[in-house]
């Protein structure tokens, strides 16, 4: 049995569970593969780039709707749903 001084979730000790079987194994070179995913996303998150987009009265609209909704600005909103449109996130869904 494993002493910690934070509780881990279910999913947390699911992955535990199965590492300590053997299941999972670690990583060769551990450092540098922490040290590579580091770099990769300090590369990814702090390029951004502004674009400008042309779209109808009424898709602008209801993108300041939703945004105002979820509690964000209709900008971070936009680049949201794109982010996930393009990530595979987001799944159209089809009309009944």
């Amino acid at each position: 049995m494993t002493i910690r001084k934070y509780k881990l979730d279910k999913e947390e000790l699911e992955i535990e569970k199965a590492f300590e079987k053997g299941e999972y194994k670690s990583v060769k070179n551990l450092d540098k593969e922490i040290a590579r995913f580091q770099k990769l996303a300090k590369a990814h998150g702090n390029k951004v780039k502004r674009v400008n987009l042309r779209m109808t009265s009424w898709d602008y609209e209801k993108a300041q709707e939703k945004a105002l909704m979820e509690g964000l600005p209709y900008q971070t909103f936009l680049a949201s749903v794109l982010h996930k449109y393009l990530s595979g996130q987001l799944i159209e869904r089809k009309a009944s």
